[in-house]
């Protein structure tokens, strides 16, 4: 099972969320994530939310390799 701190991945305004609030929020509810971030994923690559961003085939294809990498070593 995986676990996660919020406070270290979400914007302030969203940690308390439940998870489909969460998950239908904008990027930018991610720390780090700017609304104009947001704009450009959106621009680029039709992702809108959260979910989106994490069903992104590009982002699966990352952490793949990432994963493969990891275990390799």
């Amino acid at each position: 099972m995986t676990s996660i701190d919020l406070d270290k991945v979400l914007d302030k305004a969203w940690a308390d969320k439940s998870l489909p609030e969460i998950l239908a929020a904008p990027v930018s509810a991610l720390k780090g994530v700017s609304d104009r971030d947001g704009e450009l994923l959106q621009e680029a690559f039709g992702v809108k939310t959260v979910s989106d961003l994490a069903g992104l085939k590009y982002v699966r294809w990352a952490q793949a390799l990432a994963t493969l990498d990891t275990s390799a070593q």
